[in-house]
């Protein structure tokens, strides 16, 4: 950090109760009363009034031989800022720096201590401080930045803010072997003294200790100028999210929050979806989906969830179960992946997948994606079925090539959910299609217990037709070689299995609705 000292004198100003005293050969002349601490000055002696414009203008009206009092309770940066400026007329020892410039500089432009007041005043001081200094320094500059929200109106009408944030930029566009300057870079596995060169993204990081709108405006100013990978912009978005946003990886925001900590979260959220490039991989389908998880959660406009579920929509098929088990985790997962599910399904129906191959491909994938999801939800106590239902039938039947992921979802889901009704079983057990299970998965099927006994006979009779098709297949083909009838004793023998299965499972619905019909 760079400093400035200015004046010689020792420090006089001594306190007593709420009054700041000057020790001096003469008496004070001028009370300064600013909120609740009184000043007792001097006019002349000691340069206070020939150096402050403001204060020759509210004098004047004033006789030389009476003591004066004045209230200064709007300057800028308060008591402590004017005790700076008042220690330069004395010219005691005071010391400037990135922490106090913002303050001190908007009280000296408040007190009018320019050059029409007196030659090397304060204020002429303070912005060669400001050029040759702190806008040469990246931390420096940050940090000015950082102060300005303090006395935002007064740093914008002087330019603190402007000229600080298109330094910041020009810095940002710097090609990394040119930096020279100190930086915040707290990633794991990074050590400065190791490394030779400079990351790419090493502005990211004091970035996000800056106010929203400054946040936005560099953003914005950076990426127009088109010098910078998108990536590095999604990185800085990626970086002041998890600052500002993601408190931790289980929870984005705490329960006790205010609602004005919840509307600034809003709108912080709001703006950083706002800043996302149009390129595909300018940020991580994790990322979105933790930003849309946070916007389920603050209940952001529905420009900005339709527009987060758009870009998540679009990276659907380079997600793994694991960043999908992220979103299920906030406690309405499944309706906020089906949302985006449908997201995505209509930029397929649309075309905006790739080529068709790519397209059917993705499709196939995201497919399969759901069904692991479903499998793993399915353990969910509170899960209900018409929930799993409606997710599981969003996908087309396209999508799905094979149902033994599905079947596999709907196994688990019955295991842990024993007290489910005859209808939800039903309405459950009613999207398999057993001519997409395997021949495996059709055997498990038939003998499974826990499917409805209308699936199970389902899934018989497919098996039945396809062993009738396969005899007769087998002895079109003996018969055509001159070969006779005896090898196809075992197709008989699977024929002769399936019906007795069959037969049993029918019989055991029987036998269960007679029961049921003489207990009622």
């Amino acid at each position: 950090m760079k400093f400035m000292k200015l004046g010689t004198m020792p420090d006089t100003f001594q306190t007593a109760e709420a009054t700041r005293i000057v020790i001096a050969d003469v008496p004070s002349d001028i009370v300064i009363r600013i909120n609740n601490v009184n000043y007792l000055l001097h006019k002349l002696q000691h340069a206070l009034l020939p150096k402050s414009g403001l204060l020759q203008q509210l004098l004047s009206k004033y006789d030389d031989s009476k003591n004066v009092r004045i209230e200064l309770h709007d300057i800028p940066g308060g008591e402590e800022a004017f005790e700076l400026c008042a220690k330069f007329c004395y010219g005691i020892t005071i010391n400037l720096s990135a922490q106090n410039f913002v303050s001190c500089y908007c009280a000296a432009s408040f007190l009018k201590m320019t050059e029409t007041a007196e030659n090397g005043n304060l204020v002429a001081k303070l912005d060669s401080f400001f050029s040759s200094c702190i806008l040469q320094g990246w931390k420096d500059t940050i940090l000015a930045l950082q102060m300005t929200h303090r006395l935002a109106e007064w740093s914008e009408n002087l330019g603190i803010v402007r000229r600080c944030k298109e330094s910041v930029a020009d810095k940002i566009l710097t090609p990394t072997n040119k930096v020279t300057w100190s930086f915040t870079y707290t990633r794991s596995g990074y050590e400065k003294k190791l490394q030779r060169s400079v990351p790419k993204d090493w502005w990211t990081e004091d970035l996000s200790f800056l106010d929203l709108e400054i946040f936005r405006w560099i953003i914005s100013a950076v990426e127009s100028r088109k010098e910078l990978q998108p990536q590095l912009i999604g990185e800085a978005l990626h970086v002041y999210a998890t600052r500002r946003l993601f408190i931790k990886e289980s929870a984005p925001a705490e329960s006790s929050s205010t609602f004005s900590e919840e509307q600034n979260k809003k709108r912080i959220l709001e703006t950083i979806v706002s800043l996302i490039p149009a390129d595909k991989g300018s940020v991580s389908v994790r990322f979105l989906l933790r930003l849309l998880w946070i916007a389920n959660m603050l209940v952001v406009s529905p420009k900005t969830k339709a527009e987060l579920l758009r870009l998540t929509g679009l990276k659907l098929d380079e997600t793994t179960l694991e960043d999908l088990m992220l979103v299920h985790e906030s406690g309405k997962g499944i309706e906020l992946i089906q949302e985006v599910l449908e997201s995505y399904l209509s930029l397929w129906n649309r075309g905006n997948m790739g080529d068709e191959d790519e397209s059917m491909d993705s499709l196939i994938n995201i497919g399969k994606l759901i069904d692991l999801y479903l499998q793993v939800a399915a353990k969910e106590d509170h899960l209900q079925v018409q929930k799993m239902v409606s997710l599981a039938q969003t996908l087309p039947e396209t999508a799905r090539p094979q149902h033994n992921d599905l079947y596999k979802a709907i196994n688990i889901y019955l295991k842990e959910h024993p007290d489910l009704s005859k209808a939800d079983k039903k309405k459950l057990c009613g999207m398999l299609d057993s001519q997409k299970l395997s021949e495996e998965v059709r055997a498990d099927a038939a003998r499974n217990e826990l499917l409805p006994l209308r699936t199970v006979i389902r899934i018989l009779f497919f098996e039945q037709e396809k062993s009738g098709e396969l005899s007769l297949k087998v002895r079109s083909s003996r018969s055509k070689s001159g070969n006779s009838e005896p090898g196809t004793s075992r197709g008989h023998e699977d024929k002769r299995q399936i019906r007795e299965e069959l037969s049993f499972k029918v019989r055991d619905s029987m036998e269960s609705e007679i029961e049921s019909g003489k207990k009622t």
